[in-house]
């Protein structure tokens, strides 16, 4: 499965100019791990990273204007770090799987005449076969909307013959929305896939109460308001593993002893909880945050078919302390780099859940001087990689000061 390997934001609101990971001109920095974490104060600008991620992922669903003023962003004004002048640039670096040449995408958004956002560059590239040093070569590359694209799986290896040229109709739209819709072009499907299928989590316990139709559902939205029609499917299509799901819970939160659906006469469906304590059972609406959200990350992930990209802010808030380092330990469990595994990025400002992270899976988000935010590697500080071989804890160590920058 596909895996992330770097990410650089640049003049996206607080994140001026950040990289996490490795990318294609940094080759001496480790790739990210399965699993990543940022952890950071209030106020670094951890949901404004996690907002990057959704901003891209938005781009590709309904456009760059339109994805500006989702979610409350306030359109690009708002978007652009203070004082900033250049357009707001994204780049990923990832490959499709461990064995595979990675690839970069960089996207570059600014002001046209009329102030109105649209995509300035837009580019894909990647190194032939053998290449091991120097620029990879462009399979993609668009300027407001114009450029050229390499037909073909292989016709990109330094040769014209499957160079396409392309002008775009709307420059608010994507190139890859486009072509990443057409066989011609399976690269460009491939990374176009692989960006339409991130899972970012906006669950919340009110919605995961809501009563949906009755009606099986493979996948949990990132809302949650389906958790009911995924049980369903679970029920009917994986009786092992979402026993599993239950037995695992069942473990982590005391008297939960099981977990079935009810149809409700009007064609909606009711998440049942059997506690061992009372004869009849309670339903979701009457069950805490805390244990509804712990479900629906267990349920998120024993999907026989998860998204390659899972990212979560804050999994902590509505849990008991004692389950976070446990919670920490399953996302390791499931992110393992192997086929068919996710990669799991999360957010998190709760030290027991750092407590069960390792310094190369841990980022740590600052404010500098500037009011901009700066990010580093846990494991960059030989003297904490040290502490945490003698046994020490990630999370005790933050919480002692010692990743912070001013004492280091």
């Amino acid at each position: 499965m596909a895996l992330i390997e770097g990410f650089r934001v640049q003049n996206y609101r607080a994140l001026k100019d950040i990289t996490i990971g490795r990318l294609w001109n940094q080759q001496k920095i480790p790739a990210l791990t399965p699993l990543v974490a940022v952890i950071g104060k209030n106020g670094v600008g951890k949901s404004t990273l996690f907002d990057a991620f959704g901003f891209l992922s938005d781009c590709l669903a309904v456009g760059v204007e339109e994805a500006c003023d989702l979610k409350q962003r306030g359109g690009l004004d708002r978007l652009v770090s203070s004082g900033g002048s250049g357009p707001i640039h994204f780049d990923i670096y990832y490959r499709e799987s461990p064995g595979d040449r990675p690839i970069t995408y960089e996207l570059s958004i600014s002001r046209d005449k009329s102030g109105r956002p649209f995509v300035a560059e837009e580019r894909l590239r990647q190194r032939r076969k053998g290449q091991k040093l120097g620029r990879p070569l462009s399979f993609l590359l668009l300027k407001s909307g114009e450029g050229q694209a390499w037909a073909g799986e292989e016709s990109f290896e330094g040769e014209e013959s499957g160079q396409v040229p392309v002008e775009l109709t709307d420059r608010r739209k994507l190139g890859i929305a486009t072509l990443g819709t057409l066989k011609a072009y399976p690269r460009i499907a491939k990374f176009r896939k692989f960006l339409e299928s991130w899972y970012l989590s906006y669950f919340t316990p009110d919605a995961a109460r809501s009563l949906p139709m009755a009606g099986p559902q493979k996948h949990l939205n990132m809302h949650g308001d389906n958790l009911g029609n995924v049980v369903q499917f679970m029920e009917r299509e994986h009786k092992n593993r979402f026993q599993s799901i239950l037995n695992q819970i069942a473990s982590k939160i005391p008297g939960v002893e099981k977990i079935d659906t009810k149809k409700t006469d009007d064609g909606r469906l009711l998440l049942r909880f059997n506690d061992r304590g009372f004869q009849d059972p309670f339903f979701a609406q009457q069950m805490s945050d805390g244990t509804l959200k712990m479900f629906a990350y267990m349920l998120l992930l024993e999907d026989p078919e998860p998204a390659p990209f899972i990212c979560i802010e804050e999994p902590e808030n509505g849990l008991y302390h004692k389950l976070l380092e446990t919670l920490a330990s399953e996302f390791r469990a499931h992110a393992t780099g192997k086929k068919n595994a996710p990669q799991i990025f999360v957010t998190t400002h709760q030290p027991y859940f750092v407590d069960a992270l390792l310094p190369e899976e841990t980022w740590l988000l600052e404010k500098g001087e500037d009011g901009f935010s700066t990010i580093r590697q846990a494991s960059a500080d030989s003297t904490v990689r040290s502490m945490v071989e003698e046994g020490l804890q990630l999370g005790s160590l933050w919480y002692s000061d010692y990743l912070d920058s001013r004492t280091a």
